[in-house]
């Protein structure tokens, strides 16, 4: 029974282990959220960090800010649920077959 015991505890701090070099490694990996058929690109890397925007020349009308406005913030959202996909890629392999609400 003690070895069980031992056995689960070297398999868990393993495991916790290479977690912690998953989320690591999330910050290095990058995803795109784009608007406006890509008028506005945004990037993120897997800590939901905003790394980069860029703004095509077209979508830049002093007379329309508010589009503008709105082409960064939807380009954002998609960015960070792209992120929040690349999370639940990367981190899922570790919370299969656990029911961990709230983990990630």
């Amino acid at each position: 029974m003690k070895g069980n015991m031992n056995n689960m505890m070297k398999q868990m701090q393993k495991m916790q282990k290479q977690m912690m070099k998953a989320q690591e490694e999330l910050k290095e990996k990058s995803v795109e959220g784009t608007a406006g058929g890509g008028m506005v690109t945004v990037t993120a890397n897997g800590h939901k960090e905003i790394i980069d925007i860029v703004i095509k020349e077209e979508a830049v009308d002093p007379d329309d800010i508010e589009m503008l406005q709105d082409l960064v913030l939807a380009a954002t959202n998609d960015a960070l649920k792209n992120v929040d996909e690349l999370v639940n890629k990367d981190m899922g392999q570790f919370t299969k077959g656990m029911n961990l609400p709230g983990m990630f």
